[in-house]
């Protein structure tokens, strides 16, 4: 049992490819549950069933004994806007035999101790989820507010888990017996916002990511994706402002070419409106 979960954490997988989902809507619980998996195992409607399940024994169990901090006619599992609790994604978990234990607790004091020894941790902070994994033996950040998985060295793992925390995220560790592989070429193994990435592929839309948060115009700072910092406001407005060579790095990344979701978070701006314009305007002058 142990030697799968090392594996499926730790091994190559998937042909050595990265499994990320990019943010739709604020499905941020559903990205983060299924690039702990690396694959898309889960969709918002798993997840919500999850949650009505956790709602229905949870009034079951208040029965008889509602309090005023108890409204059994709203859920407290899943937000209207599509925030899920804790309790759902651990439920999603246990279906892998996954347990997400929390950092602080005493059942966690190895990982808080030398985190770079296990495999998977998932971050929350207000109504955002995503997680830190461990795949093909290196660390990554799967934040789907990142155009790709950022890589982060076994060196800066510990200082980064610290700053999250000094920064007031939750953090969870997750362990168990990770799935080995996921059907890359299946298209059943599309839910529209996935992408399988090379390592080498992620690293280079980080850097040309990281290029362009620096050459923003009117930000007057540096913005690091791995600044735990960082506001998730500015981060979105980095990736829908990408440049054109960003844009063409991202597609020709995705391994799914039948996944035009996850491409058209960062194609919004037709990219022949500005020369049209341009165009008109020295005709014009003409």
């Amino acid at each position: 049992m142990s030697s799968n979960a090392e594996v499926g954490g730790g091994g190559a997988s998937n042909g050595g490819l990265l499994y990320h989902e990019v943010q739709e809507s604020k499905l941020c619980a559903v990205h983060c549950v299924n690039t702990v998996l690396q694959g898309p195992f889960f969709s918002e409607f798993d997840l919500a069933a999850l949650a009505s399940d956790l709602d229905r024994t949870e009034r079951q169990m208040m029965l008889g004994s509602v309090t005023g901090d108890f409204l059994p006619e709203l859920s407290h599992n899943v937000s209207l806007d599509g925030d899920f609790s804790i309790q759902v994604l651990q439920k999603a978990l246990e279906v892998w035999d996954l347990q997400v234990i929390p950092l602080d607790s005493p059942a966690a004091e190895p990982a808080q101790i030398d985190p770079e020894k296990e495999n998977a941790f998932i971050c929350h902070l207000q109504d955002h989820w995503f997680c830190i994994r461990k795949v093909n033996s290196e660390w990554y950040n799967f934040d789907s507010l990142y155009p790709a998985p950022e890589h982060l060295s076994k060196f800066y793992l510990s200082a980064y888990l610290d700053s999250l925390k000094d920064s007031g995220w939750s953090i969870f560790l997750v362990r168990g017996n990770f799935p080995k592989e996921c059907p890359v070429a299946s298209s059943e193994a599309s839910n529209g916002f996935g992408q399988w990435l090379l390592p080498e592929d992620a690293e280079r839309i980080t850097k040309s990511c990281s290029i362009a948060s620096r050459t923003q115009k009117g930000t007057g700072q540096q913005l690091q994706l791995s600044d735990p910092y960082m506001q998730y406001d500015d981060a979105q407005m980095l990736f829908d402002d990408e440049d054109e060579d960003l844009k063409a790095a991202i597609a020709a990344s995705l391994m799914e070419s039948s996944q035009p979701a996850a491409a058209t978070t960062t194609t919004e701006t037709q990219p022949g409106s500005s020369e049209n314009e341009n165009r008109i305007s020295e005709e014009k002058k003409e």
